[in-house]
């Protein structure tokens, strides 16, 4: 895992960006993007510098795959609300990516046995897309990934979860009161998430230092869903000052944030 923290969120939305660009070349399969897509105030400034690297020519998403992380469920996809509609704005109307290629987990349905039927076919989904290269995350003030709340199992596929009523009360400013915020989603599992090439995670604010520091440094745990990055062979974490402010190794984070050359090798 590596830990960058930049000092301003324009340099923590830059870092992220470059991080992204950077694994869909190295995890690409040619022609073809696949990438994974979170909501949340997060990423919005990654997704700022996505559309500037596609305005200067760096990068092109007008034939990438787009894999949302979740989904409500008992609201419509066309709801302003919904993370189809999140992404069309906040994504797709941003970086270039189209509609057409937008996938997000079906939240609706006749009965349960049908949205889980909806959640089953999204993994295949991803699977049959060659698998996605670069997942971008956010992370919640209790350490969920997605809407991975804490307990969920760690090899999790994407499946229906309830949420947790810290999570809803946090997105009741986006509804017209917690009576309307739905109970359940569908989100990609851990072990869907863990499956990507490389995790970009973003985070910001002091409210995710604990969260943070319970994830990259704590004990891997179902209690801390965040945690499971540290299983992952291609995982970046992208803080500012405020998010990395509880995390005990800081010193080495910024040590090896620097890298390494060829007059660090020792040629025998």
């Amino acid at each position: 895992m590596r830990v960058l923290i930049g000092s301003s969120p324009e340099e923590v939305a830059r870092i992220a960006a470059d991080n992204v660009l950077a694994g869909l070349a190295e995890h690409g399969n040619g022609a073809q993007q696949v990438l994974g897509l979170a909501t949340g105030s997060s990423p919005l400034g990654l997704y700022r510098e996505l559309a500037v690297a596609a305005a200067q020519g760096r990068a092109d998403f007008s034939s990438t795959l787009g894999f949302a992380l979740d989904e409500y469920i008992g609201i419509p996809d066309t709801h302003e609300q919904s993370y189809r509609q999140t992404l069309v704005n906040e994504v797709c109307n941003v970086i270039g990516l189209p509609v057409s290629g937008l996938n997000v987990p079906k939240g609706t349905g006749s009965t349960v046995a049908e949205v889980q039927a909806s959640a089953d076919a999204y993994d295949a989904a991803i699977k049959a897309a060659g698998g996605i290269q670069v997942q971008i995350l956010g992370i919640g003030a209790n350490g969920h990934l997605g809407f991975n709340e804490p307990g969920s199992a760690l090899t999790s596929r994407t499946r229906i979860k309830r949420l947790a009523s810290k999570t809803r009360q946090d997105n009741a400013r986006f509804f017209d009161g917690i009576e309307h915020v739905p109970t359940h989603c569908v989100t990609q599992g851990l072990g869907t998430i863990l499956e990507a090439g490389r995790l970009v995670l973003v985070a910001t604010g002091a409210g995710k230092a604990d969260a943070i520091a319970a994830a990259v440094e704590g004990a891997l745990s179902a209690s801390c869903p965040g945690s499971v990055l540290q299983l992952h062979r291609d995982a970046v974490v992208v803080l500012d000052e405020a998010a990395a402010s509880k995390l005990a190794q800081r010193e080495y984070y910024d040590d090896a944030a620097a890298g390494i050359t060829d007059e660090n090798l020792v040629v025998g």
